[in-house]
């Protein structure tokens, strides 16, 4: 089915897109260990909020208390650019550990057509459930 959004692994690794802190080099070497390549690409269908981040650890990492939150939006022209990378399943565990629980994981389709998860605002009583 061509809308199905099973997650399919790339013969390279697996997509993640990013629109907030994991496009900073610094949050990239701290979580993966190494300097991220990417390319840009777009979620259509969502905006940015904000949220106050309390973990310290992501707070050293990131330099900020305030990031971005992808939301779902009914605006025709939403769309929030960002970067999609190609990772291991490793550094997608890594990652998970460095998003805090105001986000979940979940599997979208990228204005390019490719699909690749990205952490989103989670919904109260959501925990992990997208993410394991």
């Amino acid at each position: 089915m061509a809308d199905d959004l099973t997650p399919l692994v790339p013969a390279g690794g697996i997509l993640l897109f990013s629109y907030g802190t994991l496009q900073q080099p610094g949050v990239q070497l701290a979580t993966f260990g190494r300097h991220l390549g990417g390319e840009r690409d777009a979620i259509v269908g969502h905006e940015l909020d904000w949220v106050t981040i309390v973990d310290p650890h992501v707070i050293a990492t990131s330099g900020s208390d305030r990031h971005p939150v992808l939301v779902a939006s009914e605006r025709a022209d939403a769309a929030v650019d960002g970067t999609v990378f190609t990772i291991t399943a490793t550094e997608l565990a890594a990652a998970d550990d460095y998003e805090v629980d105001d986000y979940t994981r979940v599997l979208v389709r990228l204005r390019s057509g490719r699909q690749a998860w990205v952490y989103a605002l989670a919904e109260e009583g959501d925990g992990d459930q997208a993410r394991r």
